[in-house]
């Protein structure tokens, strides 16, 4: 199995629907494939982050009737007008189905402040980060070690450096989830404050240094090289300020 193969059957297996010679096949390839393994492990995150948000909900009983009325009216009469009727009948399945999802967090992320948003989802994975029991991700103060984790469950490279000498000391990484996708997360300590610093990818331009503050906590946000970072603590912004320098300069 090549990776290109593997892209139209990943979500399949996933969800334990492949036969038993598939499934096989699936995972000895797992075991050669670094890409494909963070795909799994983006697609077990984004369900986890969906479980937690509560975002489903049931069609409201008047929006259930007036499509079934819809789709009756568009009931065949004659056998050509049969592929017809089965081209509507998915159309408004997809809008239902757009219309509810957008209702609940198209709201929420696509708001007039987005960037307070984005922010605020943030600033509530730094809260969790901090709760017993933290994400699955590696511990360590060596730079190599956290970059080598990472890079194998990501499909871009961050560089990894540990400030301990200026008063940032590393102490590992994880993967978390913003948006539906994966992002490195870069943990540093400084004065006893835990300081997480999230990585993904952008196609956006390059930014200077923008900062706020939410629940009590700083965040410092910038773009560089198509990667867009944001540090997250309750140290001070100085503090903040400092690290996006020394991260800006090494990256």
């Amino acid at each position: 199995m090549d990776c290109e193969h593997i892209c139209t059957i990943i979500h399949v297996y996933f969800d334990h629907e492949l036969s038993a010679a598939s499934d096989a096949k699936f995972k000895l390839h797992l075991e050669h494939c670094s890409d494909c393994v963070a795909d799994l492990d983006a697609c077990d995150l984004v369900r986890d982050s969906l479980q937690r948000s509560h975002i489903y909900a049931h069609a409201p009983a008047l929006l259930q009737r007036n499509i079934r009325a819809d789709l009756r009216s568009f009931a065949p009469t004659t056998a050509w007008s049969q592929p017809l009727w089965w081209y509507w009948l998915a159309a408004v399945a997809a809008l239902l189905f757009v219309t509810i999802l957008l209702g609940r967090v198209g709201h929420g992320l696509r708001g007039d402040d987005y960037q307070a948003e984005l922010a605020g989802e943030i600033v509530d994975a730094h809260v969790r980060s901090l709760q017993p029991g933290p994400l699955t991700g590696i511990a360590s103060d060596d730079g190599r070690i956290v970059k080598g984790w990472l890079d194998a469950k990501l499909k871009f490279a961050i560089a990894v450096r540990n400030f301990a000498n200026e008063g940032f000391a590393l102490q590992g990484g994880r993967l978390d989830v913003m948006e539906g996708r994966s992002v490195a997360v870069l943990v540093y300590e400084r004065n006893g404050h835990p300081i997480n610093v999230f990585i993904w990818r952008t196609r956006e331009p390059d930014t200077s240094p923008r900062a706020g503050s939410r629940q009590g906590f700083q965040w410092v946000d910038w773009r560089k090289g198509k990667i867009e970072f944001c540090a997250v603590s309750d140290a001070d912004l100085v503090d903040l300020e400092k690290l996006h320098q020394l991260i800006s300069s090494s990256a």
